[in-house]
């Protein structure tokens, strides 16, 4: 079993002070619900030339909400997918780091009202790194099928990973990662950034394997050994399957446990919209399950939005 920690935690004073750490929720899902059109292939990336400002406010309401950590708008943005829309590599690099300065824009501005300081500590900003899937926006997220080797996987995050770091968020979010290769490749890649710290967290098919297929323990032993990812768990899969992946998880790393699941819905790329599931309405009895499983940080994905953040922060720490 490994130390608790192996890397300079950006986690470590927070958890030194309470329990759990709130997760921020969805964010494409809840601006399309604030009216925000995103039938494009950058999906949320596209209000990062559209209307910023959306952003931020969403940002700004999950750190209300009780989110000690919020998640870039750049899960879905790369310069692939900005050269499409005629956008050269300087353009992309600035809309890429603007995701990460409307995070913290409303992360800073959140700290500033004193009222917020009260039983709170001041909450982190993470850059998203979305699985390569999110660029071909085909649903590949959930099938990992990418039919790509490590090397080539490398090669196309190494730039958007280089920009996103220039931006100085206090940690990457490698997420919604569904098969190992990628997980490998990410690995690899980090140590070319030695300074920034990274949890990674797998999109999952069921209660043992990743979307790919391949083993969630093997993926998330092999995600832990990596002594910049300072936390590892599971993203948008559906909740009944999250309490036995973290005791996978928990069985091979003892480093922090996250989860922020789905609402229990899938995603019909074709037809573009969600599939009800298991309809998940209220994620505070379900997060006391995920921390008595392991998880220390807990939050929501797609389908949610800052009233189940609410709930989240209400359940997992009534004292704070």
């Amino acid at each position: 079993m490994m130390k608790f920690m192996t890397f300079d935690s950006p986690f470590t004073p927070l958890l030194s002070t309470q329990p759990a750490l709130v997760l921020d929720g969805g964010l494409a899902t809840e601006l399309e619900s604030r009216g925000a059109d995103l039938r494009d292939a950058l999906w949320s990336a596209r209000l990062l030339m559209d209307d910023p400002e959306m952003i931020r406010q969403l940002h700004y309401d999950y750190f209300v909400a009780g989110a000690d950590v919020s998640i870039s708008a750049s899960y879905q943005a790369s310069f692939a997918g900005f050269a499409r829309r005629g956008l050269d590599a300087d353009a992309a690099t600035r809309l890429m780091q603007l995701s990460v300065a409307l995070t913290r824009m409303a992360r800073d501005e959140f700290w500033q009202i004193p009222a917020n300081r009260q039983g709170r500590q001041r909450p982190l900003v993470a850059a998203s790194i979305g699985c390569y899937g999110a660029f071909l926006a085909d649903g590949s997220e959930y099938r990992g099928d990418y039919g790509l080797t490590k090397t080539e996987l490398m090669e196309w995050h190494r730039p958007r990973m280089a920009a996103l770091v220039a931006a100085q968020p206090d940690l990457l979010a490698c997420e919604t990662i569904p098969c190992r290769i990628e997980a490998e490749a990410l690995v690899a890649l980090l140590a070319e950034f030695p300074h920034i710290p990274a949890w990674i967290s797998f999109s999952c098919r069921d209660e043992r394997r990743v979307c790919h297929g391949e083993s969630f323990a093997d993926c998330a032993a092999l995600a832990a050994a990596s002594p910049q990812v300072v936390a590892v768990g599971v993203n948008c899969t559906p909740p009944r399957f999250v309490e036995a992946l973290l005791g996978a998880a928990r069985q091979v790393t003892a480093k922090p446990l996250l989860c922020y699941p789905n609402s229990g819905e899938s995603w019909d790329a074709a037809g573009r919209r969600w599939v009800t599931g298991s309809g998940v309405t209220d994620f505070g009895p379900p997060a006391l399950l995920w921390q008595a499983a392991g998880a220390q940080l807990i939050g929501g994905c797609c389908r949610t939005g800052p009233a189940d953040i609410r709930r989240i922060r209400a359940s997992l720490l009534p004292a704070f």
